[in-house]
């Protein structure tokens, strides 16, 4: 069975992700790296199976979508 998180073929798709973060998304950030929420650790621009979420903590398996406007796109559905 493949494996379903952070699969290599997605991770040019994660690294442009995470090169070009949104505002929000920077600013989230900030709060989550270095376990600074509550102790526990986040992973940004993760991947799950054909997807990438913008926040991952896998302790918790709490993905965390913070701007979502392109799943409104056709391409997005």
């Amino acid at each position: 069975m493949p494996p379903i998180h952070n699969r290599s073929e997605y991770n040019p798709v994660r690294r442009k992700l995470r090169r070009e973060m949104t505002k929000p998304e920077i600013i989230l950030w900030s709060y989550l790296k270095g376990r600074g929420l509550l102790g526990y650790k986040f992973r940004r621009q993760h991947g799950i199976g054909r997807y990438v979420v913008d926040f991952y903590c896998p302790e918790l398996r709490l993905a965390v979508e913070l701007d979502g406007g392109q799943h409104f796109e056709p391409a997005g559905q």
